[in-house]
């Protein structure tokens, strides 16, 4: 090309391009061939109308021609039958097409490729078909049958050139012998979005929604129900505005729909634009929540033609929970207690950790009245002893919860069902009303109405055999204007006791008055009436079950006086031998050592004292050395075993020990609190294999009595354990409180061949245990008060001479208590612990802080007595452990 032509031919181009309405900067390619060059023509490269309405099912041309990106997702491969070229004047096309495209060509057409992969349609237009003439208009048509779905108007000006334009502004030139023709043709985002299938106003309907951003020619849109041989086609200039509804009605549909039906909506050429299918009537309507995009559900109202009412009716409550273990897992109860059917599909469930969700599947819907039972083989993770249960509706908003701190006995449910607190269940009522029925078990006890300490007060005890969660009853005295409603979460466990205090309940209690419980209900649980105050207080005797008498002496939270002396008693004087000394080394323990245990040898030499020290919690294993007890120098004890709870972690306050036959069958140590945390009560009886190698021990049960103990501070929980053998238990008639009946140890399966007796510090309580060594569960056995002013110490059972030793510190001058079991025929205590002996310490004792007792064996007296030890926490001196002696023989 000489540089004369190649300036000609720029300078055409230029003056033609700038008779354009808009001009653009160009990008030319020069080439040294003379080409066709194909321009968009400048009236007619804008959309028709027609195009511009079908954003709707959205045609898009892709470059060269356009811009537009392609989207698989959306592509409608059934849109187009063929592409056609036609030479275009005035408006119009002229002649035969000079090029034809067809999906599936016919003789002398050209090939229409979907391509569905890519999302676009694609064909290629030879620019130098001789067809072609230059500097003339040719319009490129898409087209579905007889429709035009959108068209481009190009001029051809000279050589292999092609100047595309779509928008009414220039694009740049490019060079070819071809002109690739690509678009897309979406299928547009209208959605069924509401269905009346059962009669609504005037009759059955549907109701479109247009997702999208634009406008939506409906035209020759079709719909059907599931049978194709019924169709209904959208007039032509049907028009859904974006965010736009619109309703078809039967009126215009002719067919009605079903109770197992579907809703079909169909582009013209028959693609599938959206569909919902059901199988039973919907009580209000189904639509999506939300709005276009989410999931069928039955909607809270019905909302033809505007947006869906996707509320949450406030109907379908966590009705009851099941956390330790049911049939066959845990699981929780739904329970929808309105008048319509609530549609729970795509609710989630939670426990306590939001990475843990369960879907309700689709087509879940709770009738009036009904229940929905989750189960944990559903869901698939477990609900824990301190949990929640958390329902979210489709979007995420929270329905309903409840959490709990330890498992319930039964259940946890809602009193009344479906719409009250939620409280433990009388019985578990999976898929049915929630037994809200109180009890009989609980009882009226005992009454103090001439001012106790706080002030007046009545006990409460729970006689049965599971946990009554008194949470919301009332307590007034003789006039009906004064009630006291029970705090949330009080749970009074088998045998147990609840003290309602003046300070709690503000009103007192007179001379002549009365003290009435009620349930949830307003129901009258117990009444008791007097006229004149008690000399001490009134109690039921027997404890729990009989009618109301005179106290001997006040027992508040424990066994009621029911004639033998329970009170402070005139201690006798030390029944041994005043021989106190000390026999540890000084400052070995570091203080803190509070619980003691004796474990004879095969000789006297091979003898072991255990100790327990409360802080660092430790256990020391000691021999005598002809002089002192000593710290064992072989396998790691000569500083004593740090302990740990089961999860390998914490730190027990170890407050008292004891075994079973042996140290060889496990160490069980008694512990108030995790002194890595010492502000929180955790009362708990912990065992140890004593034989493991290494510096630390970690437990291997636990047994946490939180629940089934009164709430205490931190440090003034369990301070003593012992184990009672059941040979003991059954050969004197033990009285077993929770089964109201003689104690039959085949009762309680996995719990050894004894119960463990511990000491509560804080009302010098004794509790009596069956331990279930499998499950870690326990069942209180019976209860009974010592009367320490500051709580038991040490226990102490003689397992050769039969009775109970129960000892306290400095606070009480450390007496000590001789129990043994009733056997008296006709007594009201008898098969119960009863105090027989009071004891004051040696003299030769100074009065300190023993919180440790233990004594050796039978095999070690010597001269009618052997030795009994005690544990100083404080280490007075620097010394721990002291020495005198008890008798050998049995006290009378």
């Amino acid at each position: 090309m000489t540089a004369a032509r190649s300036a000609l031919t720029f300078r055409s181009l230029g003056n033609a391009l700038r008779a354009l309405a808009t001009v653009t900067a160009l990008t030319l390619i020069a080439s040294c061939s003379d080409s066709t060059v194909l321009a968009p023509n400048a009236a007619q490269a804008r959309l028709n109308s027609s195009q511009q309405l079908m954003q709707g099912q959205p045609f898009r041309w892709l470059a060269p021609l356009g811009t537009a990106a392609a989207d698989p997702a959306t592509f409608d491969g059934a849109a187009v039958s063929h592409v056609e070229v036609c030479a275009w004047t005035a408006g119009a096309c002229v002649g035969a097409p000079v090029a034809r495209f067809a999906i599936v060509p016919a003789v002398g057409e050209l090939p229409l490729l979907s391509n569905a992969a890519a999302g676009r349609y694609e064909a290629t237009l030879n620019l130098l078909n001789t067809s072609f003439v230059t500097r003339r208009t040719y319009r490129i048509r898409v087209m579905q049958g007889t429709t035009e779905l959108g068209a481009i108007s190009v001029d051809l000006v000279r050589g292999r050139w092609a100047l595309t334009r779509t928008d009414g502004s220039l694009a740049p030139l490019v060079a070819a012998n071809t002109l690739p023709v690509q678009f897309a043709v979406s299928i547009p985002p209208v959605r069924i979005n509401e269905v009346e299938s059962n009669g609504g106003v005037p009759g059955d309907w549907v109701e479109l929604y247009n997702a999208g951003p634009v406008a939506v020619d409906l035209s020759g849109y079709a719909f059907k129900d599931n049978d194709n041989a019924r169709t209904f086609r959208i007039a032509n200039g049907t028009i859904i505005a974006p965010g736009g509804f619109l309703v078809l009605d039967e009126s215009a549909f002719i067919f009605g729909l079903g109770a197992s039906d579907q809703a079909r909506l169909f582009t013209p050429s028959g693609t599938v634009v959206d569909s919902y299918t059901w199988t039973a009537h919907a009580a209000t309507t189904y639509g999506r929540c939300p709005d276009g995009s989410g999931a069928f559900r039955t909607t809270t109202i019905v909302t033809k033609g505007s947006a869906n009412d996707c509320s949450v009716p406030r109907t379908v409550a966590i009705n009851e929970i099941e956390s330790s273990g049911g049939v066959p897992g845990d699981w929780v109860e739904l329970f929808n207690y309105g008048a319509l059917p609530v549609d729970v599909s795509g609710f989630g469930f939670k426990d306590n950790d939001d990475t843990r969700t369960f879907k309700i599947p689709a087509n879940t819907i709770i009738a009036p009245g009904a229940y929905l039972v989750l189960e944990e083989a559903a869901f698939g993770f477990g609900l824990g002893a301190s949990d929640a249960a958390r329902l979210f509706d489709a979007v995420g908003v929270l329905v309903d919860s409840y959490a709990w701190t330890s498992h319930a006995t039964t259940s946890f449910g809602r009193c009344p069902n479906g719409t009250g607190a939620q409280t433990t269940m009388t019985t578990v009522t999976k898929g049915a009303i929630n037994d809200c029925t109180v009890p009989s078990s609980v009882k009226i006890n005992e009454v103090e109405s001439n001012g106790g300490t706080p002030g007046d007060w009545v006990e409460l005890i729970n006689t049965g055999v599971v946990p009554v969660d008194v949470s919301g009853f009332g307590f007034k005295d003789n006039d009906d204007t004064r009630t006291f409603k029970i705090p949330a979460n009080t749970i009074i466990a088998p045998g147990a006791y609840l003290v309602l205090d003046e300070s709690a309940f503000v009103f007192g209690l007179g001379a002549n008055d009365a003290a009435r419980l009620f349930d949830l209900s307003g129901n009258v649980v117990d009444v008791y009436t007097w006229t004149a105050h008690a000399t001490v207080t009134y109690g039921r005797c027997p404890n729990g079950t009989g009618p109301f008498t005179q106290n001997g002496t006040s027992t508040k939270s424990a066994v009621n006086d029911c004639g033998v002396v329970v009170g402070p008693p005139v201690a006798a004087a030390w029944p041994g031998l005043d021989n106190v000394t000390t026999v540890s080394g000084s400052n070995v323990f570091g203080g803190n050592l509070s619980g003691l245990m004796f474990e004879p040898g095969v000789t006297s030499a091979t003898d072991v004292l255990w100790g327990a020290r409360n802080g660092p919690g430790s256990v020391f294993r000691l021999t005598f050395n002809g002089t002192i007890w000593t710290p064992d120098v072989s396998n790691n004890w000569t500083a004593g075993k740090l302990l740990r709870y089961p999860s390998g972690t914490g730190e027990p306050d170890a407050e008292d020990l004891t075994f079973t036959t042996g140290s060889a069958a496990g160490m069980y140590v008694v512990a108030e609190r995790d002194n890595s945390a010492n502000s929180i009560s955790r009362p708990s009886i912990l065992r140890y294999d004593v034989g493991a190698t290494g510096s630390t021990l970690t437990a291997t049960n636990e047994w946490l009595l939180t629940a089934d103990l009164p709430v205490v501070a931190a440090n003034s929980g369990l301070e003593a354990i012992t184990w009672v053998p059941d040979s003991y238990l059954t050969g004197n008639g033990f009285y077993d409180e929770f089964a109201a009946k003689t104690y039959n140890p085949a009762d309680y399966t996995n719990h050894g061949t004894g119960l463990f007796f511990v000491g509560l510090e804080a009302n010098g309580v004794v509790y009596a245990y069956a331990l279930n060594h499998s499950n870690n569960s326990f069942q209180r056995i019976a209860t009974f008060a010592t009367g320490f002013p500051s709580g038991v110490m040490a226990l102490q059972f003689d397992r050769e001479l039969g009775q109970l030793w129960t000892t306290c510190d400095d606070t009480c001058n450390g007496l000590s208590y001789i129990y043994n079991i009733d056997v008296t025929v006709g007594s009201l205590t008898r098969g119960r612990m009863v105090r027989t002996h009071a004891f004051a310490r040696p003299s030769s004792m100074p009065n300190i802080n023993n919180e440790g007792f233990g004594f050796a064996n039978q095999v070690s007296c010597a001269g009618g007595f052997k030795w009994a030890f005690w544990a100083d926490d404080a280490e007075t001196g620097g010394f721990s452990i002291r020495r005198a002696s008890i008798p050998c023989t049995r006290f009378p």
